[in-house]
């Protein structure tokens, strides 16, 4: 069985592709930062419908753990699975600032690159001994950083560089096979940045060609896919789900 490692599993769109990977018969382990019990959750749900899972602590942001983190999975990975591999990695962990430029603090810019660039880069640096030849990364990045939208312009700043990121990464890691790429949520009905009230979910449909908003499943589908052999030629792209967004 692969083992997968997903950031920021417990909730949204990292919960729905753990699932998603379980399904498929992927070995999960899932991070959280702050919400454990969340976390289980995910875990009692993989584990009640036959899959196999843990949860882990981490602070994606926090650079200085990522040493011990690693740790913690070699460790998972021996007594869980009986291995000492990892099969893919999904860079998802974030969350959202809807501030306009001028009202940005130093310690909110900072906090958002760490998470969302600076964060995936260690983390991905730290656990690219454990990843297998063959095996797989996917970096979440977001629709903003093709569609500006006022208010997310660091967060869709640091996206961006994730986005860049990725291209190189499948460029250096090409030598072991391992595929990198990137899937850019559009309008999605999680609970980032406070989540969907009607109204603003009516403005977010309005802009899809597809007249609604998407749902966490429709995006872990896709991460799942390039998971896994169905996505074995995709390589070095950044994977639109947003329903047709500003088309």
């Amino acid at each position: 069985m692969s083992t997968i490692v997903i950031t920021g599993g417990s909730r949204g769109i990292g919960s729905s592709t753990a699932l998603e990977c379980a399904r498929r018969g992927l070995g999960v382990i899932l991070t959280y930062k702050s919400n454990a019990e969340a976390a289980s959750e995910v875990v009692r749900r993989i584990e009640a419908a036959g899959g196999q899972a843990e949860a882990l602590e981490l602070d994606v942001g926090d650079i200085g753990s990522l040493a011990s983190f690693r740790q913690a999975v070699e460790q998972t990975l021996r007594t869980k699975w009986n291995t000492q591999w990892v099969g893919g990695l999904v860079n998802n962990a974030g969350y959202g600032l809807f501030n306009p430029i001028e009202t940005v603090t130093e310690a909110q810019f900072d906090g958002l690159m760490n998470v969302h660039l600076k964060g995936p880069f260690f983390l991905t640096q730290t656990l690219l001994p454990l990843l297998q030849e063959g095996s797989s990364i996917v970096n979440l990045t977001s629709a903003t950083t093709r569609v500006a939208t006022a208010g997310v312009a660091p967060y869709a700043t640091f996206k961006g560089g994730l986005e860049v990121l990725t291209r190189y990464m499948a460029k250096e890691f090409g030598e072991r096979r391992i595929r990198v790429n990137a899937v850019s949520p559009g309008p999605i009905r999680t609970e980032l940045g406070g989540g969907l009230n009607a109204e603003f979910e009516a403005l977010l449909a309005s802009q899809t060609a597809l007249g609604r908003v998407g749902e966490p499943e429709e995006v872990a589908r896709v991460i799942a896919s390039l998971l896994t052999e169905d996505g074995g030629w995709i390589n070095g792209q950044n994977i639109e789900v947003a329903g047709g967004y500003a088309i």
